[in-house]
């Protein structure tokens, strides 16, 4: 896994390895309605790629998260860019914006509590990071040796912490030594990578950290970086990230758009298995809780998939939620993301088209997640805005069940034997999703050998 399929793995140094009491909102029919009990936030999948993008027509902005850890002289950015950009079209964002996304978007828990059967009724309520080796030549010097390779120096600024070039290349080979010599090592199959990219006409972006303005911060993280640009495509580059890659790597990306749902159109785009129920006790259980329940989970359907498939996590238009695992982002920090489409509201925690206002539009997120490999993925990804406003989240659901003895009440003998049924069920969806033995979940959910054997033919049985 790594910083960002933009940003990774020609890093050759690099080795990592409250609950909110909810309200059910009036509203759509899909609407969800419940208690928010936990998330499963991109923090989970250790180095996994960060990936905000908002399209809107033909602009796009890319925002990426700089997750590195090291040496800050070692670290450098390479990211193909349809055109070269200026100074004003790059931006360094706050990593707040990347984990206000993240909590809102993330796969969660929710809990639901059975009435009391014996209640009245009414009672009851692609980039690349390399190393340096050497000092920058001089100006002069590396212009001159930049157009003897075919390379041409387009535009160099500082952003932020980041000393940035644009650069284009007639030639990968010209390109990956002109880099060498400008004191980057370039692992085995650089050339390659960079060549497709050449042929299509496309800039290069690169980026490094400026120790005397990253001093300044006072801080050991670099800050995300951001560009936009106009382009008919609408894609992300990860081939050049898969250089270095070693098994397979994580990558979240965030879409924001005005229209709808977003999915690829080079590879299959499928939904997660969302709205199950399981076991009360992954709440608590501290080996099988719901973070070890999401990361199993994901890994199983991943790999059942072969690594060829991008996940939808959820898809919602940003001015509500339900169940809200946090609060939509302000007009405000959508728009430090890019989002132009809408007006600043002062901060207020929604996103909500303005009345009155004959061009506002929603903001709708749609988030992805892929596990792939270079064999399984060999092309950038190419995205397509969909006309689907279906909302969607991957969310799972613990039923507690109302303690009544047997004898309390007529209705109590049947909920009971509801309930012990109802409870097998989630044990064997549990251990279908993430693969665990069923006999070790029935056990951890307090379900004995005969109950299970007599549960188990009834459902066999069942037509």
């Amino acid at each position: 896994m790594s910083a960002s399929p933009l940003i990774r793995k020609f890093a050759l140094i690099r080795k990592f390895a409250a609950p909110a009491l909810l309200f059910c909102a009036t509203g759509p029919a899909s609407a969800f309605c419940g208690f928010y009990v936990g998330k499963a936030d991109a923090s989970l999948f250790n180095e996994a790629s960060k990936v905000v993008m908002v399209r809107d027509g033909e602009r796009t902005t890319i925002n990426m998260l700089n997750d590195y850890q090291g040496d800050l002289k070692e670290f450098a950015l390479v990211v193909p860019v349809p055109e070269v950009l200026k100074k004003e079209q790059v931006r360094t964002p706050h990593k707040g914006l990347f984990d206000r996304l993240d909590a809102y978007s993330a796969p969660r828990l929710a809990e639901y509590f059975d009435p009391d059967p014996c209640a009245q009724p009414g009672v009851a309520a692609g980039s690349v990071r390399m190393m340096r080796e050497a000092p920058a030549a001089p100006a002069a010097a590396r212009m001159d040796s930049a157009k003897k390779l075919g390379v041409t120096i387009e535009a160099e600024y500082t952003v932020g912490a980041y000393d940035i070039v644009i650069l284009g290349a007639k030639e990968s080979d010209g390109l990956e030594t002109w880099l060498k010599q400008s004191g980057y090592r370039i692992p085995q199959g650089a050339s390659k990578a960079l060549a497709p990219y050449i042929r299509q006409g496309m800039k290069f972006f690169v980026a490094k950290v400026n120790l005397e303005e990253q001093a300044k911060t006072g801080s050991n993280f670099l800050s995300p970086l951001a560009f936009s640009f106009k382009s008919e495509k609408f894609m992300l580059p990860i081939r050049l990230g898969m250089v270095n890659a070693k098994g397979p790597q994580d990558l979240v990306v965030w879409m924001l758009t005005p229209k709808g749902r977003v999915e690829t159109t080079n590879y299959r785009t499928v939904k997660l298995p969302a709205n199950m129920d399981i076991p009360a006790y992954i709440k608590t259980d501290t080996k099988q809780d719901f973070a070890a329940f999401y990361k199993t989970m994901f890994q199983t359907q991943a790999a059942r998939e072969q690594y060829r498939v991008v996940f939808t996590e959820y898809f919602w238009d940003m001015s509500w939620c339900d169940p809200c695992a946090a609060n939509p982002l302000s007009a405000q920090e959508l728009r430090n993301l890019g989002v132009e489409w809408i007006k600043s509201d002062g901060g207020s925690n929604a996103a909500r088209p303005f009345r009155g206002d004959a061009d506002a539009r929603p903001v709708l997120v749609t988030r992805l997640h892929l596990r792939y490999t270079p064999e399984t993925f060999p092309e950038d990804l190419m995205f397509q805005e969909t006309g689907d406003r279906q909302n969607y989240q991957t969310r799972y659901v613990l039923r507690h069940a109302a303690k009544v003895p047997p004898d309390a009440c007529p209705q109590a003998p049947a909920y009971l034997a509801q309930v012990a049924t109802r409870k097998e069920k989630e044990a064997q969806m549990l251990a279908s999703l993430t693969g665990w033995d069923i006999t070790q979940v029935r056990r951890s959910y307090g379900i004995t050998p005969r109950q299970a054997d007599s549960w188990q033919r009834l459902f066999n049985l069942a037509p």
